[in-house]
């Protein structure tokens, strides 16, 4: 989980407090993570303390309510070094709602439905990046800087995605769409009636029966 390691990695420079953190977090990762919310950030503190990845002492003051500061243990700095040590796989992997939204225009079969899909993200995209290019330029720090570079290419791939998909699918002025408009009905006929291997002259049971 990324912001629980986030937090081990924020306390292994020292003990701090939930607000405390939640500052820290937040100045660390720069605007295009977006603000941390405290109830999540107090549940992940609380699993930490839970595995003995932190511990948590309890310190009054003279006018506040008490406050708690957390310390990571020798437990915790083990499993920051893990995770640090380890690539990191995409969390979602490769599912997003976009593709899922392309291959339903696509299957419709209907030239006008994935023109207007792919205009849409291109133009949502477009004010992502301008959005994330002047985020970049008032970056101080070189770290939140660049993890706004980063961003920026993710949506820069995202935008490339759209220009293939245009490419392929309206290149020939939506001819293959209806090739990809089949009813799932017929796509499970076709699927049910496919021969199979050794039907067709393999070396299975059916074949050597005969």
């Amino acid at each position: 989980m990324a912001i629980q390691h986030a937090v081990l990695a924020l306390l292994a420079r020292g003990p701090s407090y939930g607000y405390e953190l939640k500052g820290a977090f937040e100045a660390a990762t720069g605007p295009q993570w977006g603000p941390l919310n405290i109830g999540h950030l107090y549940q992940i503190l609380d699993r930490l303390s839970r595995d003995s990845l932190v511990v948590a002492e309890r310190q009054a003051q003279p006018v506040k309510p008490d406050r708690v500061v957390y310390e990571i243990t020798p437990a915790g700095r083990a499993e920051l070094a893990r995770w640090l040590a380890e690539p990191s796989p995409r969390s979602g992997g490769f599912r997003d709602d976009f593709f899922l939204k392309v291959t339903a225009a696509a299957r419709s079969g209907s030239a006008q439905t994935v023109r207007t899909v792919l205009s849409n993200q291109r133009g949502h995209l477009l004010r992502e990046l301008r959005n994330l290019d002047g985020l970049r330029r008032k970056a101080v720090d070189p770290v939140v800087g660049l993890l706004l570079a980063a961003a920026s290419r993710h949506v820069e791939a995202d935008l490339a995605f759209v220009n293939d998909a245009e490419a392929v699918l309206l290149a020939d002025g939506g001819a293959l769409l209806g090739t990809l408009a089949v009813a799932p009905s017929e796509i499970a006929v076709s699927d049910a009636e496919a021969p199979s291997p050794s039907a067709e002259g393999g070396t299975g049971p059916a074949r050597a029966a005969g």
